[in-house]
């Protein structure tokens, strides 16, 4: 493997931070050595790969120079297998450092704002939106990540025609990027006397929580209205004007958030959403710009994508993108979401390096 200039520097790097880390005055600057140390674990995995490396190639080397030098059948045979082993783990860890070299989306460790619609499918529709909401707050708590509820519209059924909420941990939109798009669910509805399998949509949206540094919002674009909320929310829920209603005219968006008794606190809830809509926008605009790498990853994210079936019937959970099947419906819509993500995250790395590797050919 030859080193790239990108590595070498990383590994200098590391080198500066482990200097750093052993000076004095680092000790007494918390701020400085908690930047120091965070730079340093981003690292450390390149560097521990980078060192797998290097002892697999001097193994290699080791049992090269001892299958040429040996004349006995049986410690020849030895040679050959740690030659091969040695092989493969030069394959691994060269794989590693490549994937772990791969360019950081700069989202990656945000909080996100997450929104589900029901889409064909009427109540049945709804209720798969609801499923798909203690889905996703499932899997947040199995990551000990905390879910703040925006805005909802019920169905009367237990159902939701449209569900806001946010999710707060470091890597949640990492993980759960790979979630926008359309689901379809297929079972016997409970309402069906007759039995018959229905087929019914909802929409899921992943947007990474923006800062106010990523999008600037002029006050004078905004438009509020203030109401009485509705529906469960405590005791004083409907004795004062807390839910408020963002219009912003340029976008067109309109946002609606009650959940809060305070009216500050749905306000800013509701600012949270609108810069993550806008922030979402531009992502949008950037990757239709980068069209062709867009295509080569593993789905384009648009909402109107087809990305999962969920099948009752058959006990199934196919994603279409990168044709994976596992027959374990109950815990995947319980929020065992972890080895359809791992793979998604995999397909994802190894097309970006097909698209790497094809450009460097």
């Amino acid at each position: 493997m030859i080193i790239s200039d990108k590595l070498n520097e990383i590994i200098i790097r590391y080198e500066e931070l482990l200097k750093e880390l052993q000076e004095p005055d680092t000790a007494s600057s918390p701020d400085k050595l908690r930047l120091l140390m965070k730079e340093q674990s981003e690292l450390l995995p390149i560097v521990e790969a980078y060192e797998g490396y290097r002892t697999a190639e001097k193994n290699e080397a080791d049992a090269l120079s001892m299958l040429q030098s040996e004349n006995d059948p049986e410690l020849r045979a030895l040679c050959k297998e740690e030659l091969s082993e040695a092989k493969r783990q030069l394959k691994e860890f060269e794989d590693r450092i490549n994937i772990l070299l791969l360019p950081k989306d700069p989202n990656d460790d945000k909080n996100i704002v997450m929104e589900i619609r029901a889409g064909v499918g009427g109540d049945e529709s709804a209720l798969f939106a609801a499923d798909l909401y203690r889905m996703y707050t499932n899997f947040a708590a199995r990551n000990d990540w905390k879910t703040e509820l925006v805005s909802f519209n019920e169905n009367g059924l237990g159902g939701f025609k449209e569900i806001t909420f946010m999710i707060n941990g470091r890597g949640a939109y990492s993980r759960l990027k790979y979630e926008s798009g359309v689901h379809r669910v297929q079972r016997v509805p409970e309402t069906e006397s007759g039995g018959r399998i229905h087929t019914s949509t909802a929409t899921v949206a992943v947007m990474p929580e923006a800062e106010e540094v990523d999008v600037v919002i002029n006050p004078e674009d905004i438009h509020w209205d203030v109401f009485r909320a509705s529906g469960n929310g405590g005791q004083c829920v409907n004795t004062t004007d807390s839910a408020v209603r963002l219009t912003h005219y340029p976008s067109g968006i309109v946002i609606s958030c009650q959940d809060e008794k305070s009216q500050l606190k749905n306000k800013d809830k509701a600012l949270k959403v609108l810069r993550a809509r806008l922030y979402e926008l531009e992502l949008e605009k950037k990757h239709n710009e980068e069209d062709d790498l867009r295509r080569s990853q593993i789905g384009s994210g648009d909402r109107s994508e087809k990305i999962r079936t969920y099948n009752f019937p058959q006990g199934r959970v196919t994603d279409h993108r990168i044709k994976l099947t596992l027959y374990k419906i109950d815990s995947i819509i319980d929020g065992d979401l972890d080895e359809l993500i791992t793979a998604l995250s995999t397909a994802d790395q190894a097309a970006k390096l097909l698209k790497i590797n094809g450009s460097a050919a």
